[in-house]
């Protein structure tokens, strides 16, 4: 009987631990989005939809649209404008010829802040041109609290988006087989240069295995945000982070809490599927056992 009592117990605490599942992470971000790449469906969120300022995490944009402009093999002349531009940048040269797409790797990988205006030059014709298409983009997607000013993410109080905007972004991009190869890649050496760019995104240089890209931002004002994409057993998911104090750390436990929540509701749909076959099987036998009866009896 203590033998039974001990098992109903187990069997109890089982059935109420799969049902609760693991607690959503504690994030340290003030914003903060999980998100399913390939549905939409949001997992975990956290002020995701409140507009602030974003960062670096612009580039996604200034990058996509690059790349599906077609003009990725062009070379453009680098203005003044592009190598005066403050913060962050891959060094370019006044009068320098660098083709678009090394441009794009240095905006992603670096975070080129004169990288960013070279490419808006070039593909806008001008940087007003290049935020025109911006907005634009932003509006066809449904990133209805996104604004941008500029295609490098510098602080401005008319430039900002908010997690959610960012993750349908980022899912948008990620459809594209270049931008997932540009994004996901550790280093990249271009033809005008004598050593490599490596990667700022901790989490793609092997930081966490299951990252296949991502952005990094980072201002005074703004704080660090960052975008970062992962897979699992066919799995794909979206983490969007603003002004966090331990973006990494953040990522990494929303992507493990997502993972396991996909997989666990991958089982209990396996376990739908089994029951009602199973109780598909049985009703039968049923019927046909009663029909077996009946036909004795007569």
């Amino acid at each position: 009987m203590r033998l039974f009592s001990g098992f109903i117990l187990c069997a109890f605490l089982f059935f109420f631990s799969a049902e609760n599942g693991q607690a959503a992470p504690d994030v340290s971000a003030a914003q903060a989005i999980l998100m399913d790449a390939e549905s939409g469906h949001v997992l975990f969120e956290k002020d995701a939809y409140e507009a602030r300022p974003i960062a670096s995490i612009t580039k996604i944009m200034t990058a996509i649209l690059a790349i599906e402009s077609g003009k990725m093999d062009e070379e453009t002349i680098i203005s003044r404008n592009a190598i005066y531009t403050e913060g962050s940048s891959i060094y370019l040269e006044q009068g320098e010829k660098m083709k678009i797409q090394d441009l794009v790797y240095g905006l992603m990988l670096r975070s080129g802040n004169d990288a960013a205006v070279a490419i808006a030059e070039h593909i806008g014709e001008s940087e007003e041109g290049f935020v025109y298409l911006m907005n634009e983009k932003a509006k066809w997607l449904g990133m209805n609290q996104t604004n941008f000013t500029n295609p490098h993410g510098l602080d401005n109080e008319e430039h900002y988006s908010s997690a959610y905007d960012m993750a349908i972004l980022t899912k948008d991009a990620m459809r594209n087989k270049e931008f997932q190869e540009i994004s996901g890649s550790t280093s990249y050496l271009s033809e005008s240069r004598s050593y490599s760019w490596q990667n700022k995104h901790k989490l793609v240089t092997g930081y966490y295995t299951k990252a296949t890209g991502g952005k990094t931002g980072y201002t005074r004002r703004t704080g660090r945000t960052l975008v970062t994409t992962a897979e699992e057993n066919g799995h794909s998911l979206i983490v969007v982070t603003l002004d966090a104090g331990n973006d990494w750390n953040d990522h990494i436990a929303l992507f493990e809490w997502g993972f396991e929540k996909l997989t666990e509701e991958s089982l209990e749909k396996e376990t739908d599927v089994k029951e009602t076959t199973g109780n598909s099987v049985r009703s039968f036998l049923s019927e046909f056992l009663r029909k077996v009866a009946g036909i004795q009896s007569w």
